[in-house]
């Protein structure tokens, strides 16, 4: 059993084995998780989360690792989440070493930590919120938060970071095309890279066009904008950061980023409710109470909405 007051001290110090410690047991699903969730509260909501996503080969990692940089430069703690693919034999993260970050694996300001989706959906690994509360305590002033490369549908980190970049690259085929049902609808900040790229101007313009498609917007919203960058030449990069810091400022004054938390919280408190919910029903194959509503159910006494309003009742009495 790890001590868990000892490890949070020495996550709060700096010290990334602690922080690797404290995440393997969130990812672990330890049975110290509570412990260390309870420690780890009255430490948290101090960092700023963004989220990175974008499909695959839009350059996210490299992006990731400019913000890094520049960051640092303002002598800012920064800790990065980066989720990847799951293999399909050790369930770990397929792209694990993190090659493209290696320029700050020796800076003690920065905390690098891949980790595996492990078939959860949504771009996420299923630990990434507690994951990020591990990271806050620890000190860290900006957290990002790096997802697997994301099609239409898997817009999760939206429900997950304080602001959201899209990120977008010239010569992706059908790249807008195929995020716009999705991805186009989440972005706080929205970034062209590889902008030295023949179609760069013509990807921002169509981008700039669809995004006057979606909703109306009053005098006072926010208005995403449209950053084009070389990641890989560090160009553009300064202005992605101003960008996030304008929104930043923006939510604060208009109570959105007290409120995006808020819905933070909730929906972690519902996904672990619902989580041991599942566990317990699972407990119950062979149980004589869930034989006994089934038997109901063939018989015509019971129809299913029914006997799941039995089953909840009798669990959450129980």
């Amino acid at each position: 059993m790890q001590d868990v007051s000892s490890l949070v001290a020495q996550a709060r110090e700096g010290r990334p084995r602690a922080v690797a410690r404290l995440i393997s047991l969130v990812e672990g699903a330890s049975p110290q998780l509570r412990e260390v969730m309870a420690a780890l509260a009255p430490l948290t909501g101090n960092a700023y989360v963004v989220g990175l996503t974008g499909s695959p080969g839009v350059g996210k990692s490299t992006s990731t690792s400019a913000l890094v940089t520049a960051y640092r430069k303002q002598g800012r703690r920064v800790g990065v989440l980066a989720v990847d693919p799951s293999s399909p034999f050790s369930g770990g993260a397929l792209l694990g070493d993190r090659v493209r970050m290696s320029d700050h694996a020796s800076d003690p300001g920065v905390y690098i930590r891949s980790m595996a989706t492990r078939g959860h959906l949504g771009g996420l690994a299923w630990a990434a919120p507690q994951a990020i509360r591990v990271l806050d305590a620890a000190g860290c002033d900006v957290i990002l938060v790096e997802t697997v490369g994301v099609g239409q549908s898997e817009v999760e980190i939206a429900s997950q970071a304080d602001t959201s970049v899209v990120l977008l690259a010239p010569g992706m085929g059908d790249g807008i095309q195929a995020a716009k049902a999705g991805i186009l609808e989440i972005g706080d900040v929205y970034v062209v890279n590889k902008a030295d790229r023949d179609g760069a101007d013509a990807t921002a313009r169509e981008l700039n066009h669809m995004l006057g498609l979606g909703e109306a917007r009053g005098p006072g919203d926010w208005r995403p904008p449209i950053v084009k960058t070389v990641a890989a030449r560090a160009e553009g990069v300064d202005e992605v950061v101003e960008a996030l810091e304008k929104h930043r400022a923006w939510m604060e004054e208009h109570g959105v980023l007290a409120e995006r938390r808020k819905s933070r919280a909730a929906r972690e408190v519902e996904t672990i409710a619902v989580t041991a919910l599942r566990q317990r029903i699972g407990d119950l194959h062979g149980d004589r109470r869930l034989s006994t509503l089934a038997e109901r159910i063939v018989a015509g006494e019971l129809d299913p909405y029914r006997a799941a309003d039995e089953l909840v009742t009798g669990l959450t009495e129980g």
